[in-house]
């Protein structure tokens, strides 16, 4: 079924930075739908950080209170998935998993990204609590702690070095990193962060509480925290259908876009993490407001050029 409204945009997720879009478009007017499928990527997380005045609010509070300040405006929040876009009259088609199929002019995607973590027994058990990734969103919690780092790529040197800030007690565990050259051999070394060679079998738990680190060989190594190094890949399903495709990374892969969010398809839009890997939640709703105030403008022009038509036209 397919509805009769023709929304100003659709926005497809609900979290920072999709939130903060249907926010800012709401205040200009334009008729806003987002639709979320309720799968937050810092769930797992008892707090967000950085977010000014805010810090450490639980992340479901969080959207739950943009869920409101949206709603207030007239933003619409429909709880579903978008299975399918495609172009339709000069706009968007954007079918639901619920069977119904809705109509915009614009559409912004705030899909985020998945974290493709590494295939360690314990890690996806802890990830969000002491398996980390991010020394800005967790860093504080875990200062002074014995602090392990999951090597599987060569960006985890840089991870020692970051976590290296906040505490004396960082191990780099080698595991599948390709051989370190010398010049980051002589930042470890100089900052005191040993290398432990051996593939890593698997993170010990007691009752939910990260303990050691494990080898294959037997080894056990006590910590406190484990960092680790996922894979960044955007969800691009609704962008790859309408014939875009994602940009590599050396950390994963995203939707690429001009500093407005606007992509290399017209009327297409992206903010949050699936344009940029790196957005920590302040971030993401700086993203999703710039998007807005784009986007629009582009509905704001291509208005002002309609009237100018249709007064010729009298």
């Amino acid at each position: 079924m397919t509805t009769d409204t023709t929304y100003d945009v659709t926005i497809v997720g609900g979290g920072a930075a999709g939130l903060s879009a249907a926010v800012a478009l709401a205040r200009s007017l334009r008729s806003v739908l987002v639709v979320d499928a309720g799968e937050p990527r810092n769930a797992p997380a008892d707090g967000a950080h950085n977010v000014l005045a805010r810090d450490g609010i639980p992340p479901l509070e969080l959207l739950a209170a943009g869920r409101r300040e949206a709603e207030h405006y007239g933003a619409r929040i429909r709880h579903d998935r978008a299975v399918a876009a495609r172009r339709h009259d000069g706009g968007f088609e954007v079918d639901l998993a619920d069977g119904e199929t809705v109509r915009a002019r614009r559409l912004l995607l705030a899909t985020g990204l998945v974290d493709e973590l590494p295939d360690i027994p314990g890690v996806r058990e802890l990830w969000g609590k002491s398996v980390l990734h991010c020394p800005y969103c967790h860093g504080w919690e875990v200062r002074g702690q014995r602090i392990g780092v999951l090597g599987t790529s060569p960006l985890n040197v840089h991870q020692a070095l970051l976590f290296r800030q906040l505490s004396e007690d960082v191990t780099l565990f080698a595991h599948r990193m390709p051989d370190l050259d010398g010049d980051a051999e002589a930042k470890l070394a100089a900052l005191d962060i040993p290398v432990v060679n051996g593939a890593v079998a698997r993170l010990r738990a007691v009752d939910g509480v990260l303990r050691a680190v494990v080898l294959d060989d037997g080894r056990e190594f006590a910590v406190d925290a484990v960092t680790v190094a996922p894979r960044f890949v955007a969800r691009s399903d609704l962008y790859e259908q309408l014939g875009g495709a994602l940009t590599e990374h050396p950390a994963g892969a995203f939707i690429a876009t001009d500093p407005t969010g606007r992509t290399q398809i017209p009327g297409v839009w992206a903010a949050g993490n699936s344009s940029d890997l790196s957005a920590m939640v302040a971030a993401a709703t700086g993203a999703g407001v710039m998007a807005a105030a784009a986007v629009n403008a582009d509905l704001v022009a291509e208005d002002a050029t309609a009237a100018v038509k249709a007064r010729a036209a009298r």
